[in-house]
Order: C-alpha cells, then sequence, then structure tokens
C-alpha cells in the first residue's frame, strides 16, 4: 500500500536541517538517519543520538489530514545527498513523499524523483514517549544541570530563539520552539572549579571573592551599545519588527497633530506611511509565524538593498519583470506634480505660513515684504500661502 504526503522544498529543508546534526552514529543502525513520520496531522523530522532529541513538524494540508499514519528512517548515509538535492530546488517546488512496496521512500517533484532503500525491520526509539515523559516533569530542588557544550552547538541550526525547561540535575532539558521540540541530556558533571560542583551554592561559592567587589544592581539590559557611524538597517528581526510598530505610532501621533486643511500633503505622508509599516509588519509577522528561517532571509535581503540606497533600480526593474508598467507610473506621477505646481501653492509657501500664524500667535512681531507666495487675510486675520498666478499671455505688438 502507497502512503504519501505532500511538501514544498522550502519547509522539507527546514525540518532536515533542523534535525539533521542529532542524527546517532554509524555504528548503530536504528538512530543512524532521520525518521520522517506521519500522523493525522503533521509531518514530522525526528533525530536522536540519545544525548539530545531534535523533532520538527510541519502541518499537512486540509485534503492530506486523517489519513494512516506511517514512518521511515532516511539513512544517514543518504541524509546528506538528499538535503543538497532539496538546497537546489526552489522553495516553492511541490514534493510528493511515498512509500512502495518494496521498502523505499521517493521524493518525487514535477521533473524527477529520488528513491531512496529503508530499512523496515529498525525500532526507532518512542520519541512522542520520550518527550511526553519528559515535559510532565516537576522541578526538583534547585536545578542545576551540567550541559555538554559539545551539544549545544546542535541548536543553532534551528534558526529561532527557544524556551528552555530545566526540572533537575539528571534529567533532560526540554527546548519549545516554534513547531519544534527538543531535548538534551545533563552531564555527569566533573572537571575542575564550578563545573565538578553539585549544587549552584557550591559553585557560586568559588566566585564570591571575585563577584564581591561588582554591584548589586547592575542589569546586561543596561550596558550601552555603540552608536552606529551611520544609519543601517536593522538584520534582526525582533528589533525589526519593533521599527514598524514603532513607525506606524509615530506616524499616527504626527498625522493627528497635522492639520488636514492647512497642510494635507504632509497629513496624507504620515498615513501612507504609517500604513506601510502597518502591512510590512503583518507580512513580516506571518511570514516568522509560517517559516521563521524564510523570515529572517528576507530580513537581512532587505537590510542589504536598504543600505545600498538603489531601491529605486530594484523597483523599477522588478515592476517590468512583473509585467507592469513602471514609465507609465512615472508618467502619472510627474504630471501630478507639474498639475500640482501649477495649481497649488509651494509647499515651502504653506508651511511658512503656518510658522507665521504660530510666531503672530505666540506675540512675536515681524514683518514681511509683499510677496507672491505668502499673504496676511486681514479677514481671517492670519498669513495663507498664495496660489500661482497664470502667467499673462504675451499680446501681439
Amino acid at each position: 500500500m502507497t502512503l504519501s504526503v505532500t511538501i514544498n522544498a522550502h519547509q522539507l529543508k527546514l525540518l532536515l536541517d533542523q534535525t539533521a546534526d542529532h542524527m546517532g552514529h554509524e555504528g548503530f543502525e536504528p538512530l543512524h538517519g532521520i525518521r520522517l513520520d506521519v500522523d493525522s496531522q503533521y509531518l514530522y523530522a525526528v533525530a536522536t543520538d540519545k544525548y539530545t532529541l531534535a523533532a520538527a513538524r510541519y502541518r499537512l494540508a486540509d485534503s492530506e489530514q486523517n489519513n494512516e499514519p506511517w514512518a521511515r528512517l532516511i539513512p544517514g548515509d543518504i541524509v546528506p545527498a538528499l538535503r543538497e538535492r532539496i538546497d537546489s530546488m526552489k522553495g516553492a517546488t511541490y514534493i510528493t513523499i511515498s512509500t512502495t512496496d518494496d521498502a523505499r521512500l521517493v521524493f518525487a517533484d514535477s521533473l524527477s524523483e529520488f528513491r531512496v532503500a529503508v530499512n523496515l525491520g529498525l525500532e526507532f526509539p518512542d520519541w512522542r514517549g520520550l518527550l511526553r515523559t519528559i515535559a510532565a516533569q516537576t522541578v526538583e530542588g534547585e536545578p542545576f544541570p551540567a550541559l555538554n557544550t559539545d551539544f549545544l552547538p546542535r541548536w543553532s541550526a534551528i534558526r529561532q530563539s527557544l524556551r528552555t525547561r530545566v526540572t533537575a540535575d539528571k534529567k533532560a532539558v526540554l527546548f519549545f520552539g516554534q513547531d519544534f521540540i527538543g531535548a538534551q541530556m545533563p552531564s555527569n558533571g566533573g572537571g575542575i572549579g564550578p563545573a565538578k560542583e553539585q549544587t549552584f551554592q557550591s559553585a557560586h561559592d568559588l566566585w564570591l571573592w571575585t563577584l564581591a567587589a561588582g554591584a548589586t544592581d547592575v542589569d546586561m539590559a543596561s550596558l550601552p551599545q555603540p552608536e552606529p557611524s551611520r544609519w543601517e538597517a536593522p538584520r534582526d528581526i525582533s528589533e525589526t519588527a519593533a521599527n514598524l510598530l514603532r513607525g506606524v505610532l509615530d506616524s499616527t501621533s504626527n498625522a493627528y497633530q497635522t492639520s488636514f486643511d492647512d497642510d494635507r500633503d504632509a497629513w496624507f505622508a504620515h498615513i501612507r506611511a504609517g500604513v506601510a509599516d502597518w502591512c510590512a509588519y503583518r507580512y513580516l509577522d506571518a511570514l516568522h509565524q509560517v517559516d521563521p528561517r524564510a523570515a529572517q532571509e528576507v530580513v537581512n535581503d532587505t537590510a542589504e538593498q536598504l543600505d545600498s540606497g538603489e531601491l529605486g533600480e530594484w523597483a523599477w526593474d522588478m515592476a517590468e519583470d512583473a509585467g507592469f508598467n513602471p514609465q507609465k507610473w512615472q508618467d502619472d506621477h510627474e504630471a501630478r506634480v507639474a498639475k500640482q505646481m501649477a495649481e497649488e501653492p509651494r509647499k515651502w509657501a504653506v508651511r511658512l505660513a503656518l510658522a507665521l500664524n504660530d510666531a503672530k500667535n505666540a506675540g512675536i512681531n515681524f514683518r514681511v515684504d509683499d510677496n507672491q507666495f505668502v499673504a496676511y487675510d486681514a479677514e481671517a486675520e492670519e498669513w495663507k500661502a498664495i496660489k500661482p498666478q497664470p502667467a499673462e499671455a504675451d499680446t501681439a505688438a
């Protein structure tokens, strides 16, 4: 009986990347590989070498849910070739993963397929039961486990912040992320200095003399940050999100403080900026929920583009590539500007009139010579910008 699921190349790459570093040694075949496990809701990639365990998941499409569960172990020797193959595909490429009656696992896209021989007789650990037991652990005393730093770099492949739960010195530490769960067994300690101590207090005592020279109310959040020599686009997703939300609030506040009647262009500029920041935040947040790694790549690429300052050229080229007509957009924009210049007061004159009114209301005395840009309206008792006067037609002599 053939069983199958469909996933795009980007999501499959994410599952494999997050678990590959946790595979067991080649000398123990049941753990030497990545287990693909399908239940009624998700496709999982799972790997463990008994020291660490990682499980990443992808939610199946509605049409593929509630089907018969199945699982296969991709042999560790095949994993590098499979990852390389998927890396070469466009992220949107759909891949159908299916089982066969002759003990093979098939990865097929619209152009080709990759067939992997699997051993159906291998018994993989009950990874759900392991993680369920770890998650149910209660905190014992004041946990102070020792973690082997050789294993810590494995978690960097997750490419997102992970929450941890520590319950006891000799029990596994639990990690939670977006569509990810994992665990790491503590080491037996040993070594020299604090690493050999079994309690926090005994390890802390070894540093009391040194730490006593410091203040008691210093927090790492208060550490100074270097000021950039120039404006640089942020590359951190959290910072980018914060800047976008702050931009929305700033633009909204500025719009409320700007007179729609007196400075309509400035009002619209604030509104457009706020709307753009809000849309960008919502899109980034949605992408980060679906795929944190893709969101980080977008933030990095955008930061490089912003730092280069060639946005206009890129926007023009991308518009043409997408089948739009940027030349018409440019012509329409220039026509609007020309019409505005011919029919409306100059923007600087509008702002000058506003400034003169503020000065008058503040009791500041000043004199303004007659000019074609601003004039005092005695009836309204305020300064106003003057609309351009059409040039007089030349008359024949």
